[in-house]
């Protein structure tokens, strides 16, 4: 608009009254940007709050919500930008508001967050303009937060139907006898044909004068102690996630499945040293521990000290349980750490070991070498996976279960194995 008085500039050359007329004009201008701006809320008129609708999880889209609050007695619009990390978003969000004389106004922007952890958020930038749009005035409302990005809590709840699955089994149990089924002693019901001798209650029968036959449930108050490595070999690449995020959501499906089977469920994660410890527990406020707890986990660029968790672990429960260990292995000619750890645990406890197997590796295996240099490729690749089956097969002969998977597969590949050891009675 200031501008638009230069067009008296020309005709200033011939007569001054025009100069004078683009002086009244800017003139005016001027008033009217003052007039427009003290009709603009003051920073004390304006509240910034940042809400979240929906738990943060890594890999989940999620949302959150930049609200509003304006006591002013004229309506205007507004400009916000956020500060999100920089694995959130490609770029800020920047969310446009029309807001009412003393009204609220809010608006949502998308999130995907691609790492596990606490994460940073800072100040909400703030630009005001009035109806006019003559003048605009820049805020800032510094709302410093430490948010929890957790685990995906999404793949636990698929992962319940696992969970529904193995009580139509228990169902199925009660009214057919198989070998393998529980024998915690769980109700009385009248005798059908094909139910063993053993099963009948003799002393209900006396009572009764028919007879009576004692159904099973599958043991309930057992340990299962999640074992998870966070070290070098952890930090590989699967596609976009790391192994050990994938190791993080197999530990808290298996958790969740088996408290809510009536298991008490403990958490060891560790690298060079112990980054968690929870001793074994049952309830919501012992799975949100165990929540937090995967949620810091980090990677480590240093060899995991794998005889540490073994003593540790050794240490902190006695009592016979099932183990899941989550790792991963080199195929080096020697014994790795890890192989002899795990060995020590498999003699007191049920030891369900799982590695991470390398999808680089299955490739170069089933193609056909058709040059000297693929040749020599398929030759170490076949080398390596020798080695990585000999070493898990020391482990199967010491009693433990080895499941060697992609890591994709190892979430529900871990509760189809524990629901397993619990139908089998293998603890």
């Amino acid at each position: 608009m200031l501008l638009a008085g230069a067009v008296f500039v020309g005709p200033a050359w011939w007569d001054r009254r025009f100069a004078f007329l683009m002086i009244a004009w800017d003139a005016l201008v001027f008033l009217a940007w003052i007039f427009d701006s003290r009709r603009l809320p003051a920073p004390n008129e304006v509240e910034i709050t940042r809400e979240w609708p929906d738990t943060v999880s890594l890999d989940a889209r999620g949302s959150v919500i930049l609200r509003l609050t304006s006591e002013c007695p004229r309506a205007f619009s507004a400009e916000l930008s956020d500060t999100t990390p920089a694995d959130w978003r490609e770029s800020p969000p920047v969310l446009s508001l029309a807001v009412a004389a003393r009204g609220v106004a809010e608006a949502r922007y998308e999130i995907l967050p691609r790492q596990r952890g606490s994460a940073q958020l800072g100040t909400v930038f703030v630009k005001i303009q009035s109806a006019f749009r003559l003048a605009e005035r820049w805020m800032i409302a510094k709302l410093p937060q430490t948010i929890r990005v957790y685990p995906n809590l999404e793949e636990t709840r698929r992962l319940t139907l696992y969970l529904i699955r193995s009580r139509q089994i228990q169902m199925e149990r009660r009214l057919k006898t198989q070998s393998g089924k529980g024998r915690e002693f769980e109700s009385l019901r009248n005798y059908r044909a094909g139910d063993e001798r053993r099963d009948v209650c003799w002393t209900a029968t006396a009572r009764r004068g028919e007879l009576v036959t004692k159904t099973y449930q599958h043991e309930r108050s057992q340990t299962v102690t999640l074992v998870v490595d966070a070290g070098r070999l952890m930090l590989a690449q699967d596609g976009a996630r790391a192994k050990l995020d994938h190791a993080v959501s197999a530990a808290l499906a298996l958790g969740q499945v088996a408290m809510r089977s009536g298991d008490r469920a403990g958490l060891l994660a560790y690298g060079r040293k112990l980054q968690a410890r929870l001793a074994p527990g049952r309830g919501a406020g012992h799975f949100r521990a165990m929540l937090e707890s995967l949620a810091l986990l980090r990677g480590e660029l240093s060899e995991a000290a794998h005889s540490l968790a073994a003593d540790t672990l050794l240490l902190m429960q006695s009592r016979r349980g099932l183990v899941l260990w989550l790792t991963d292995l080199a195929e080096t000619a020697a014994t790795p750490e890890v192989i002899e750890a795990a060995g020590r645990v498999a003699r007191r406890h049920l030891l369900l070991f799982v590695t991470m197997s390398q999808a680089m590796l299955h490739g170069v295996l089933a193609e056909k070498p058709e040059t000297a240099e693929a040749m020599y490729r398929y030759a170490a690749a076949t080398e390596m996976a020798q080695r990585r089956e000999v070493l898990l097969g020391r482990l199967r002969r010491q009693g433990a279960l080895v499941l060697d998977l992609d890591p994709a597969d190892v979430a529900p590949a871990v509760v189809n194995e524990y629901l397993r050891v619990k139908e089998m009675g293998l603890l």
